[in-house]
């Protein structure tokens, strides 16, 4: 359901994407993402269990720290989109029904804790195994050369977040929420790449699904359904979450390996079957 840096099962994954028009960043998206992780690292490595997710965000502009939002007390603020969501309203889409297809002042790595995770945020994935000694040993995985340069070749101009964590701590895994300048405002994407073994994803495989795919938009948030936060949420999150949500479930259906998109125009209109798979380099990088 994701990429980790070695062995691991993730399932229960929930992704929303939004778009808003924040008073001080300007025209932004927004991503949330949670899932039940399970590294698998320590049986082939006795030594340590740390692994990672990797998350790669078409960000036109450098990200940083700032970049990830603190869900404080609010860590069902995730779920709270897919209760509002599901039963589907009318109109909404299975995924049996969807149409498939096919920067700033140079590199650098920032690395900081949030939640459980310690976070590596890096423009250029090859500066990766530099800052790898800045990260706690228990939660220190390893780095395979091939994803690195996977990554480098199909995801230039792109922010890669590997999200570092131990075993015993990603039971109680809050949701990741960060927001980003995309490359492209109009196409709403979710980054759903698969491959769970520390090596470089086969872009030619079917892959199994397991996603509540949520959208969000502030320009028509009398459409979706309304979401039910809860009570005390911070005023600096809210200002990041949409009012209302429209979304698809995707389970024990195999899709070509990729991401999940939508254009906004057809957010508006209601039409989730036109939610698609998206292949690297199918986003320009400015």
């Amino acid at each position: 359901m994701c990429v980790s840096m070695d062995r691991a099962e993730f399932s229960e994954t929930t992704l929303y994407a939004g778009r808003l028009r924040h008073p001080e960043h300007g025209l932004i998206h927004v991503l949330g993402y949670q899932n039940t992780a399970v590294s698998l690292a320590a049986d082939a490595n006795p030594s340590g269990g740390g692994n990672a997710m990797l998350l790669h965000l078409p960000a036109r502009r450098r990200m940083g720290q700032e970049n990830f939002l603190s869900v404080g007390r609010a860590g069902e603020v995730l779920s709270r989109m897919v209760d509002a969501v599901w039963p589907m309203p009318v109109g909404a889409a299975s995924a049996g029904a969807m149409d498939w297809m096919g920067a700033d002042d140079g590199p650098r790595v920032e690395v900081f804790e949030h939640d459980i995770y310690t976070v590596l945020l890096a423009d250029d994935p090859t500066l990766l195994p530099a800052a790898l000694a800045r990260v706690p040993w228990r939660k220190r995985p390893r780095l395979d050369p091939e994803l690195l340069e996977f990554y480098a070749a199909h995801y230039p101009g792109h922010s890669l977040a590997v999200c570092c964590f131990d075993n015993t701590e990603a039971a109680r895994a809050k949701p990741l929420m960060m927001w980003y300048a995309p490359h492209s405002p109009d196409l709403l994407v979710l980054p759903a790449l698969d491959c769970h073994t520390g090596g470089a994803p086969d872009l030619t495989a079917d892959v199994p699904t397991d996603h509540c795919v949520l959208y969000g938009t502030d320009v028509a948030p009398e459409g979706g359904a309304p979401v039910d936060y809860p009570a005390g949420i911070r005023h600096e999150l809210r200002g990041f979450l949409p009012r209302t949500v429209m979304g698809a479930h995707f389970g024990e259906v195999r899709l070509p390996n990729g991401d999940f998109a939508l254009h906004h125009d057809d957010l508006l209109n209601g039409r989730l079957d036109l939610i698609h798979r998206l292949r690297p380099g199918s986003i320009p990088a400015p």
